[in-house]
């Protein structure tokens, strides 16, 4: 078997052994990563380019939706490639960078989506206080904290999973790099503890931070059942439930790809939940924020009609505003 040292590659797992199979994974890989990146693409023309959006939750969607553009583009692309050449291997260099792209995407869509609850939390609990508790500039330090731990917390992984010894083989049972399938290689008992410890922490992190937007969720929703007219309770959940629904599907296929029974665990299984929860969320987030939200519908429907008049006419116009009304 082949120690780190030694190790120039690993083999991923591929979706089928059949060539007819392999293409159509190409061609589903291929119109879901256009499709994301179509939508992503129009969310982030739409918020920069319609003063209507310009608000703490556009500014936050807008990041959000590079960070689905982000998870995309560290997956798939090899996915799609391995399957049209009819290969699995992937460089170890090419592997620490795509797992730790990976984790920094998804670990900073998961603090944006913490930071979102926040606002439509101060947005109708605490109203009179929205444009002191999120002011341009708050906003901006918000969404450069999250992405400072993203950062921060993929690199600490990243650089951890590769400082193990590898001596198991180099066959990952998915198709994707991911640091449980690269610690089952590791031959460092020691090692392998503390990268499972650092797991667990997270894990424990997360699940405060789930508790954090249960909570918030509750006191949402008690506040939009206290509004006296229908419609008030219209617009506050129209503006609740596309949040609520990314935090669902983002959390609950998460939970489940790593929390499931071995007992019920096999290979397409696997690569039907590592699927699920690696490139389904990005690709669904711009369509349920769409569905819901009115202004983003007029702005993108606006843009693609006539786009040369939807450009702000003052530059350096803060996609942070305070939100009015």
């Amino acid at each position: 078997m082949p120690n780190s040292s030694s190790l120039t590659q690993f083999l991923l797992l591929a979706f089928s052994d059949r060539r007819e199979l392999q293409l159509l994974h190409f061609w589903l890989f291929l119109a879901i990563s256009l499709a994301a990146l179509l939508a992503n693409g129009l969310i982030l023309s739409a918020v920069a380019c319609d003063h209507h959006l310009h608000t703490p939750m556009g500014f936050f969607l807008l990041n959000l939706s590079l960070t689905d553009l982000g998870c995309i583009c560290t997956t798939v692309p090899k996915a799609m490639h391995n399957s049209l050449q009819n290969n699995t291997t992937i460089s170890y260099m090419g592997c620490a960078a795509q797992l730790f792209f990976f984790y920094f995407f998804m670990s900073a869509e998961f603090c944006l989506l913490i930071i979102m609850c926040y606002d439509r939390y101060v947005a109708i609990c605490k109203p009179l206080h929205y444009g002191t508790l999120l002011g341009s500039r708050t906003c901006a330090h918000m969404a450069a904290a999250a992405w400072a731990t993203a950062f921060l917390y993929s690199l600490l992984h990243t650089a951890s999973t590769f400082s193990l010894p590898l001596c198991q083989g180099n066959a990952l049972g998915q198709f994707f790099c991911e640091i449980p399938h690269i610690l089952k290689l590791s031959c460092s008992h020691s090692g392998y503890l503390r990268e499972i410890v650092l797991l667990m922490f997270s894990g424990c992190l997360v699940f405060c931070c789930f508790i954090f937007i249960i909570f918030s969720y509750v006191q949402i929703f008690r506040a939009v059942l206290r509004i006296p007219s229908q419609q008030g309770q219209h617009k506050a959940f129209s503006t609740c439930l596309p949040h609520l629904a990314v935090v669902s599907l983002f959390v609950s296929t998460g939970i489940f790809s790593q929390l499931k029974p071995p007992s019920i665990s096999s290979t397409s299984l696997d690569l039907v939940v590592s699927v699920l929860y690696s490139v389904v969320p990005p690709s669904l987030n711009p369509l349920i924020y769409s569905l819901r939200n009115q202004e983003l519908k007029d702005a993108i429907r606006k843009m693609m009609n006539s786009p040369s008049n939807n450009f702000p006419k003052s530059g350096g116009q803060c996609l942070c505003a305070e939100e009015k009304g």
